[in-house]
């Protein structure tokens, strides 16, 4: 870390980052995929534009990290400095809207737990570090996995929820 301008290098792109606000959760999260999941780095996309509408604006933001697995997106993560359950709900829509198809899963972290759902029910699927799929994992559950669109009838509903959650990340 430069102690000048309080930047990092995040671990999976090289580039420069701010260290403010949950970086540093997402910096041991990425490490934690890598080094104990076994993800590739190249599997995990960080910091993946979403644009939502709202009353006929769009609203642009970012999704912490999104973990493709056999090139479809597998898991969308945010990674925070408060409570993980805060949280759920803005990953979870995020996870149904930001493809044409929903990411099976939605994650909220601080890098201690994690709570797993799953995006089609809604549902907490799972909870804790330990339950977060690794790579060889992964490959085995995608095989049974259907990635299905979002209801077309919900998703104006949807981008209003991800927004309400979002506000302090749009437009970054």
């Amino acid at each position: 870390m430069n102690q000048d301008d309080n930047t990092i290098t995040d671990y999976i792109t090289g580039q420069s980052v701010k260290n403010i606000g949950p970086e540093a959760t997402r910096q041991i999260f990425e490490k934690f995929l890598v080094q104990d999941k076994g993800w590739a780095k190249k599997d995990i996309k960080v910091d993946e534009k979403i644009i939502v509408q709202f009353k006929g604006k769009d609203y642009i933001s970012k999704i912490d990290l999104i973990v493709f697995c056999n090139d479809k997106a597998f898991m969308a993560v945010t990674c925070v400095a408060g409570s993980i359950g805060s949280y759920e709900r803005e990953i979870l829509s995020g996870a149904r809207l930001i493809f044409d198809y929903q990411i099976p899963f939605a994650v909220s972290t601080d890098a201690r737990d994690a709570v797993i759902m799953d995006t089609i029910t809604g549902k907490k699927y799972d909870q804790g570090l330990n339950a977060i799929p690794s790579r060889e994992k992964a490959f085995e559950m995608v095989k049974s996995l259907e990635y299905q669109p979002f209801d077309e009838n919900k998703k104006e509903r949807e981008m209003i929820i991800y927004r309400s959650f979002n506000m302090d990340k749009i437009n970054i």
